[in-house]
């Protein structure tokens, strides 16, 4: 993979990856920060990657491992990430139907959450979703099957003025 081939890679996939980190693990500033990173370590093994049936795979996955360790370094370390020494920068505000999808899936077992973020919002069937977790297809399936359920019931509308609302 020459550096065009990169930038190319790069560009098209940066905003989905981040998207689909920040529905992984909740946190847009560190899902942004873990894919960054990955696509340092991937430009470090371009030629690797260049042989990879699904590159972005290996970076969704780069990135989500990123994720996982930082969170056990600083939960481990008991100090705050090391973004918390940098300014703070403004971003736009978050649509309110995405932050309660990702408010919904914290609450979700991480397995269920990775199985039903890979499968619905990166788009890649069960088989894929197996190949990269390192399950079988079937508890992929389950999994999805469980979360699906699960995240429509922490969805439902609570509004008691609601005809349509679950009650409690």
């Amino acid at each position: 993979m020459d550096e065009a081939e990169f930038d190319d890679f790069y560009t098209s996939s940066f905003a989905r990856l981040t998207g689909q980190l920040y529905a992984m693990i909740g946190d847009r500033d560190e899902a942004q920060e873990c894919v960054q990173e990955a696509f340092v370590r991937a430009w470090a093994h371009r030629r690797t990657l260049a042989k990879v049936e699904h590159p972005e795979a290996w970076v969704r996955t780069t990135a989500y491992r990123l994720a996982v360790s930082r969170w056990r370094r600083t939960r481990l370390a008991h100090r705050p990430p090391d973004r918390a020494v940098s300014p703070a920068t403004e971003t736009a505000s978050a649509d309110e139907s995405r932050v309660a999808l990702v408010a919904a899936l914290r609450r979700l077992p991480e397995k269920q959450r990775q199985a039903l973020v890979l499968h619905h919002l990166c788009d890649l069937p069960v088989h894929a979703v197996a190949r990269e977790t390192g399950v079988p297809e079937g508890t992929v399936k389950a999994r999805l099957s469980r979360g699906r359920a699960a995240l429509a019931a922490l969805l439902a509308p609570t509004d008691a003025n609601d005809p349509g609302a679950r009650h409690a």
